[in-house]
């Protein structure tokens, strides 16, 4: 089936793509929303202007719609980007969001257009783990108990699982980050031809949360 897919740079959505590949489906486009608002319901900001790299490190073509990030109008924006492609279906990232994951597929109903969810309730330590075993994942924002400036910029590796997992036994994070608690950015993954090498960064701390920006990139061999 051709897809499009809902792509913010980070983990959920780079790796549902490469699940969706594994499956058999053809890719054709990268879909991101760039919200004007840091705080939008649906779309994720932080070095969001990166994804234009992804697109060229994995030679799939990127499509960019603006939104004003305000809740519900912003789902507009969504259909509009969409609508405009000749593609089967859509594959996003979603783990347990039912907020994300019911407003995408009335969406898709409208459109006509089957919703691929190929990390829908997975397990998320293994979720997690088999994320890791294949992609170069940094942590670029964060905003829960447990999680202080020391983990901006971090690489998500086993010794990081094990911390996350402490920290939900403690103070109830999702280990994936579903609730937000922290968002990530990937550098390297099956699919991509060239690696995302961090030139020049920006770590920003607001006293319980921070944003790990890359003010500088390139693309690298594998």
């Amino acid at each position: 089936m051709k897809l499009a897919a809902l792509t913010s740079g980070g983990k959920d959505s780079i790796f549902a793509v490469h699940l969706a590949q594994l499956a058999g489906h053809e890719v054709t486009h990268l879909v991101t929303i760039k919200p004007d608002r840091d705080d939008s319901y649906m779309f994720h900001s932080i070095n969001i202007h990166l994804v234009e790299m992804i697109s060229r490190a994995c030679g799939i073509p990127l499509v960019v719609e603006t939104s004003r990030g305000e809740k519900e109008e912003e789902l507009a924006d969504l259909e509009r980007a969409l609508g405009a492609l000749d593609v089967e279906g859509v594959v996003v990232g979603a783990i347990e969001s039912v907020y994300q994951g019911s407003r995408v597929h009335r969406i898709c109903d409208d459109l006509g257009l089957e919703v691929v969810e190929p990390l829908w309730h997975r397990d998320p330590e293994q979720l997690l783990r088999d994320m890791i075993s294949v992609m170069d994942i940094r942590i670029v924002q964060v905003a829960a108990m447990g999680l202080d400036e020391k983990w901006l910029g971090r690489v998500i590796d086993s010794a990081t699982i094990d911390e996350l997992l402490e920290l939900s036994r403690r103070y109830r994070i999702h280990i994936c980050g579903e609730g937000g608690e922290y968002e990530t950015l990937v550098l390297d993954a099956p699919f991509f031809t060239s690696r995302i090498e961090i030139l020049d960064t920006e770590t920003v701390w607001m006293g319980d949360m921070g944003a790990f920006t890359v003010k500088d990139a390139r693309l690298a061999s594998k």
